[in-house]
């Protein structure tokens, strides 16, 4: 729509009136099916095309935009996955090869997610696109199905020394974290995220912790690209340091197990170390993983009777707590029950089946992730600027001290 070139006040641009008659500023792009409301103003920078008269036709408008965004989307994550299994093929025989393995599919979905990002408000889709990227269902939806991967008989087999580094080594980390995060003047909900990530699993942990304090996708975003910065050198870092120390198999696997904040690079980092290490490396892993619900529970429960508590107000019920619990994490605990059980009855048949789960549960995270990348606010990831990235490696070299420890004196007398 070509703009009205009168100019009011200031001389700044104007474009056609709104529903109350005023002057609209002609750079600001407003969905077609929406009118501009009596008695606001619209922030420059944005057209505003006329909405159609016909509610019809505004719907039509809307749901055309919204099958554009999932394309889009759809487009985006089946470029990711391609990407996640051809770039370690075509790097094999390279120098690049370790690394190529190393990399997993968030890396590559947030990527292209911040490129179309970059193009689509380049040309002023942004906001029409937008309701066809549903972050929170998609991530929500993957962690579910990401319960289907958590074996409890696996977990209970390895019962005494996984289980004890797996609790002391998550409220060592995370309480260190949090308060380091606190001296740094972090805001409440990325210390929560930063906390969870380097102290239990991640970016999965990540994704729980930011349903149960409602973080935004930014802080999201930012916490998710530093697991994967931290987790790439450690799957050889920690390997080489292993044989330095002399360290037996089991501990190495446990100290591997412990310290890597993704799933795939522990199982490239204890290959590396030896069949052994890969085994404990696992168990440790998986065992860390299944406590996210616990830390889940209590961050709802802590942001809600402390943090977001005004003072004077009633102290919250657990109606409120129920309310604000991310009932996902229901979901996740089912599914590694069933999950659990069915593998018992059904043998070897059984992996069949949960591969094809665990492979679904790829697609819905890597759509997660794209989303993320086509909503985030590039100005504030800014904003964060280089506190985030102290306390997170901070915190990694306080976790790979006393996972060291716990590793040691746990795993000393373990066989695998």
């Amino acid at each position: 729509m070509s703009a009205d070139t009168t100019r009011t006040g200031a001389d700044a641009p104007v474009g056609p009136a709104d529903a109350a008659g005023r002057d609209v500023p002609a750079d600001r792009d407003v969905p077609a099916d929406r009118d501009v409301p009596a008695g606001r103003d619209v922030p420059a920078g944005r057209d505003v095309p006329v909405a159609p008269a016909d509610p019809a036709e505004a719907r039509g408008v809307r749901w055309a935009w919204v099958g554009l965004g999932a394309l889009l989307l759809l487009a985006l994550a089946a470029l990711t996955r391609y990407l996640e299994q051809q770039v370690p093929a075509l790097a094999e025989g390279t120098a690049l090869e370790d690394v190529a393995k190393a990399v997993e599919y968030p890396v590559y979905a947030i990527l292209l997610g911040l490129l179309g990002n970059a193009v689509v408000t380049l040309l002023g889709w942004r906001d029409r696109l937008a309701a066809a990227f549903r972050t929170e269902f998609l991530i929500k939806t993957g962690l579910v199905l990401l319960g289907a991967s958590i074996n409890l008989a696996v977990i209970g087999s390895a019962a005494g020394p996984a289980i004890a580094q797996a609790i002391l080594l998550i409220s060592g980390v995370f309480l260190f974290t949090w308060w380091l995060a606190g001296r740094f003047g972090l805001e409440d909900k990325l210390r929560a995220l930063l906390a969870s990530a380097v102290s239990i699993c991640g970016v999965s942990a990540a994704i729980a912790a930011a349903g149960a304090v409602r973080a935004r996708r930014e802080q999201l975003a930012y916490t998710a690209s530093l697991v994967i910065l931290f987790a790439l050198p450690s799957i050889f870092l920690l390997p080489w340091l292993a044989d330095v120390l002399g360290l037996s198999n089991e501990v190495a696997g446990a100290w591997i197990g412990g310290n890597i904040d993704t799933t795939a690079a522990v199982t490239a980092a204890g290959a590396l170390a030896g069949e052994e290490a890969l085994q404990i490396a696992s168990i440790v892993k998986v065992t860390q993983n299944a406590l996210m619900g616990i830390v889940a529970v209590a961050l709802t429960a802590y942001f809600t009777l402390r943090v977001e508590r005004r003072p004077g107000a009633a102290r919250p019920g657990v109606g409120e707590l129920w309310r604000r619990f991310p009932k996902f994490v229901l979901g996740f605990v089912a599914a590694s029950v069933i999950a659990t059980w069915y593998l018992d009855t059904a043998g070897a048949d059984g992996k069949a089946t949960i591969a094809i789960v665990n492979d679904l549960r790829v697609w819905f995270l890597i759509l997660a992730f794209v989303s993320i990348g086509l909503e985030v606010r590039v100005a504030s990831l800014r904003e964060a600027g280089w506190r985030p990235i102290a306390v997170f490696a901070s915190a990694t070299v306080f976790n790979l001290l006393l996972a060291l420890a716990l590793a040691t004196l746990l795993f000393r007398n373990v066989t695998a």
